[in-house]
């Protein structure tokens, strides 16, 4: 008889997981206690597979051999509690698709960078003529694309919440670039924990595995140190390159490996600004350990065009520049920012705080931001942290208003940057849906 699979969440995390199921011979079951979107209930009908939204009925969950449940369920739900007591077990997409995969995979995590560096890296693969599916928290399912493609590689972003549902899964080359606090309130508000679902990358992999990782990180290298790792370990950091690793030399962006040496200059990078130049190393890393030739290692680092909603400079307005970094949705993304434009700043920021300490900012908003155009319902947080290092605070409460201001305060000359450190549930459906209004206030101008 066919075990029994049921998918918590008709997202598109769950809708492949039900896909690769059914291939697999699974009896396989969907519920979502929301509603389900038609594009997502259209697949489901179209291949037959039984669900169920607006609710879960315990008595078809709890019967289940195997539970793959979507990332933006929390493991403290009671459901997901009762099915742990009963001895299911409950996996993310990720572990279930890796059971089925064949082709190697490059898994990347990290607090911020990630998406950079997983488009990088997918883009450097594709640019050398690879077969390569793009995966995890960006691009389609993982296992929708296991059930009906063949790659001989996979790019994955991977959350702290996918890692956290992942046991037997196996990176070839894993890529931590970077631990600071986030999500705690899913990890009991202790960064140990979080620290500990970031190195889940690392799990079950061998000697013939690579580990490349951010050598500048404190949390990062006080963590290697209480650690034993069996694969090949690759740093990279602001320093002189290692034998095996890259860092930056004078004006050059260095990469060692095997006695192979892979150098440019950072000003030849296409993303500009330190954290940037960071992500460029990690995949330059990647790169070389694949055996990609230097000169599409080059060509790819040069020529990436980089992500919608991340630092992403959009459009000049009688010599204003708008950037906009509305995937900033903490303060470490936003440092980032702030870090990386040269110009005076009119700085558009909050949303939904997810008890945010402000201080890290400071220096960078002292220096560089001329006005702070708040954008939330809420912005008393934002208005006491920089109150007294900026002259012009300015409350809003809807894009195009934000903009206008933005616009109305900056000189020739002058950057408008949206980067919140919030998250848009306030106002917006999500940071794309944020993004977009800004391109489109932006455009109206």
């Amino acid at each position: 008889m066919a075990k029994r699979l049921v998918v918590i969440g008709a997202g598109e995390s769950g809708v492949g997981s039900a896909i690769l199921a059914q291939k697999q011979g699974f009896d396989v079951w969907v519920s979502d206690a929301g509603k389900i979107q038609d594009k997502y209930k259209d697949v489901l009908i179209k291949y037959t597979i039984p669900f169920e939204e607006g609710k879960h009925s315990e008595e078809q969950l709890l019967n289940a051999d195997l539970v793959v449940k979507s990332p933006g369920v929390p493991d403290a739900a009671p459901l997901i509690k009762k099915l742990k007591a009963r001895g299911v077990p409950v996996i993310s997409e990720i572990e279930f698709a890796g059971r089925y995969n064949q082709a190697k995979t490059i898994c990347i995590t990290g607090s911020n960078g990630k998406t950079t560096t997983t488009m990088l890296i997918y883009h450097l693969l594709q640019t050398a003529g690879l077969k390569v599916g793009l995966a995890g928290n960006v691009g389609q399912s993982f296992a929708w694309q296991v059930a009906e493609k063949t790659y001989e590689y996979y790019v994955l972003e991977l959350s702290s919440f996918q890692l956290d549902g992942m046991y037997e899964f196996k990176a070839d080359v894993a890529i931590l670039l970077n631990i600071t606090p986030d999500h705690l309130d899913r990890y009991d508000y202790q960064l140990q924990n979080y620290v500990n679902s970031k190195f889940r990358i690392l799990q079950n992999q061998t000697a013939n595995d690579f580990f490349i990782y951010g050598a500048d990180d404190p949390i990062i290298q006080k963590e290697l140190d209480k650690r034993s790792i069996s694969a090949t370990c690759l740093p990279f950091g602001w320093e002189k390159a290692p034998g095996n690793g890259a860092g930056i030399e004078g004006e050059d962006l260095v990469i060692n490996w095997k006695k192979k040496s892979f150098n440019m200059s950072i000003f030849d990078i296409a993303l500009q600004g330190k954290h940037n130049t960071y992500n460029s190393m990690a995949a330059g890393l990647a790169g070389m350990v694949l055996t990609i030739k230097n000169d599409k290692i080059r060509e790819s680092l040069s020529d990436f065009k980089g992500v919608e909603h991340r630092l992403e400079r959009f459009l000049t307005v009688h010599g204003i520049e708008f950037i906009n970094d509305s995937k900033a949705t903490n303060v470490n993304s936003t440092w980032y920012a702030l870090e990386s434009v040269s110009k005076p700043i009119i700085w558009i920021a909050g949303g939904v705080d997810k008890g945010n300490d402000y201080e890290a900012l400071n220096d960078l908003v002292k220096d560089k931001v001329r006005a702070i155009i708040c954008l939330g319902v809420d912005n008393q947080k934002i208005k006491e942290a920089f109150a007294g290092l900026v002259p012009d605070i300015i409350e809003t409460e809807d894009m195009t208003d934000a903009v206008r201001s933005a616009y109305y305060l900056a000189k020739n000359g002058e950057t408008v940057l949206l980067s919140p450190a919030c998250a848009s549930f306030d106002l917006f459906e999500n940071y794309e849906d944020r993004g977009r209004q800004f391109k489109d206030a932006v455009r109206e101008l």
